[in-house]
């Protein structure tokens, strides 16, 4: 299983990393929703994207959006941010997101939202 992890966060990157890696799935990184659309588009397939919407030069919500009119429809999305409003969990959805986890989160509750992906027990 191979995930993508897009954040501008460093320490972001690093403790998805460190949590994922520990349930036996392949990580890859981005600093912002173009590199992780390159990413995507040059290395080989993902099962998982988990996507901040907060990034520069694109943010999240662009890069889902780019994603699933490009034909990424296999690879599950999940969006992990401080947004933590309806309405952007609903435009989120809409676009084609997942899973929806608000930052901060523990292990706990990304291993609940991989179970609901099918990707981790609970």
């Amino acid at each position: 299983m191979r995930a993508l992890i897009v954040d501008d966060s460093r320490f972001v990157r690093d403790y998805l990393r460190g949590l994922l890696e520990a349930k036996g799935i392949e990580c890859e990184e981005a600093t912002d929703g173009w590199a992780g659309l390159m990413q995507l588009q040059n290395d080989a397939p993902f099962d998982l994207a988990l996507v901040d919407w907060n990034m520069p030069v694109m943010d999240g919500l662009s890069m889902l959006k780019k994603m699933r009119s490009e034909g990424f429809s296999d690879i599950k999305v999940m969006m992990v941010t401080t947004e933590a409003e309806n309405e952007f969990i609903t435009l989120s959805l809409d676009a084609g997101a997942d899973e929806y986890l608000m930052k901060p989160f523990d292990n706990q509750a990304l291993t609940e939202k991989l179970a609901m992906l099918g990707f981790a027990e609970a």
